[in-house]
């Protein structure tokens, strides 16, 4: 396998990725009654910094939405890879071991602190990175 299809591949799952994140993140309803009083006073519980009004809510959001962003431009820097791979893969140099290793983090921390489905999909991205990574450098 080449390394711009595996790079294309990682790109269409972190878009998965980020759909499935944003969709699940968003329409989260905590299944009891603790939990969903847990949530409703993150929200309503407020706090000054600075002069601005915040809430733990507010930063449980902002950091959702967050990774989310970060999902995307992973997305984007896959199929930037793909196309340097195809064109010029000695100018990828050591960034593609590196994202291979942010996702590694990311593998170990979904196991750590999310479930099932998000761990497999770090882990699919990650074999797909490394593979692509290991190929550009063979071929360089």
């Amino acid at each position: 396998m080449k390394a711009t299809i595996l790079y294309r591949i990682a790109a269409v799952v972190f878009v998965l990725f980020a759909v499935g994140h944003t969709v699940g993140f968003l329409s989260f309803k905590a299944p009891t009654p603790e939990g969903r009083a847990v949530r409703e006073s993150m929200d309503t519980q407020r706090f000054q910094v600075k002069g601005a009004s915040l809430s733990y809510g507010g930063f449980y959001t902002g950091f959702g939405l967050s990774a989310t962003a970060n999902l995307v431009f992973s997305a984007f820097l896959a199929w930037h890879l793909g196309t340097l791979a195809a064109k010029n893969p000695s100018a990828i140099g050591l960034l593609g071991w590196a994202f291979c290793a942010l996702q590694i983090v990311g593998v170990v921390l979904s196991f750590v602190y999310f479930s099932t489905p998000p761990a497999v999909l770090s882990a699919a991205v990650t074999l797909c990175l490394g593979w692509a990574a290991w190929l550009v450098t063979a071929a360089s």
